[in-house]
């Protein structure tokens, strides 16, 4: 359901709010891999993606344009013994896909989704070990009309490969305005608090593992 709070700040609404990590303590290597969007609000928001991400800006796919990129990639195994006795192995994926518009419709969204599956017929390689494969697209508007913002809130996009044999991917979707500070998503996004900047970002009370086995089985 789409969010909305009362702004804090008049001179500045996106203030980010404090970020218990600490982003000088990270190798320059990494630091320095961040792109420079020119946007205060895409260079806040790849401030807390650039812990899990590889960060690009203005990407191309499919002919449509977005000012921020980011993309992860995870595996995860068990093991007997030793590593290279291991089994299990589960790999995921996120592709985010992020623009500006001033405001959004139901028909850009939906155009979005068709994207999704065409980056999923492109990238998505179904076999025994992939789990499953995120694609967000993630929408920076100046307002969120009521259409817009029930159509996300109401939005799950899941395919099952091979009947789930060989895992799944899923369309995501997120509309957040700013200024407003008021954000909607789909059912299944993930990275939502990252463009959440009017609130600290949360510390997590359970370890990666355990967080992708609570996806394994949702």
């Amino acid at each position: 359901m789409a969010e909305r709070d009362t702004p804090t700040d008049a001179d500045d609404p996106t203030a980010d709010a404090a970020d218990p990590r600490d982003h000088d303590a990270l190798p320059a290597a990494i630091r320095e891999a961040v792109p420079d969007y020119d946007d205060t609000y895409l260079d806040r928001v790849a401030d807390r993606l650039m812990y899990s991400y590889d960060l690009a800006a203005d990407y191309a796919v499919d002919g449509e344009r977005f000012e921020l990129y980011a993309e992860m990639r995870m595996e995860t195994q068990k093991q007997f013994l030793h590593p290279a006795l291991n089994y299990a192995n589960h790999e995921t994926e996120e592709y985010l896909f992020a623009r500006r518009v001033r405001t959004p419709t139901v028909g850009q969204l939906e155009r979005l989704v068709d994207l999704g599956h065409a980056v999923a017929d492109d990238r998505v390689e179904g076999n025994e070990e992939h789990y499953g494969t995120d694609i967000t697209f993630v929408l920076v508007a100046e307002r969120i009309p009521d259409a817009v913002a029930d159509f996300v809130d109401g939005f799950r996009d899941r395919t099952l490969l091979k009947f789930g044999y060989y895992g799944h991917y899923e369309v995501n979707l997120i509309v957040v305005a700013p200024d407003d500070q008021q954000i909607v998503d789909s059912e299944a996004a993930g990275p939502t608090g990252a463009f959440r900047l009017w609130e600290p970002v949360e510390e997590p009370t359970e370890g990666v593992l355990s967080r992708f086995a609570r996806r394994f089985w949702r």
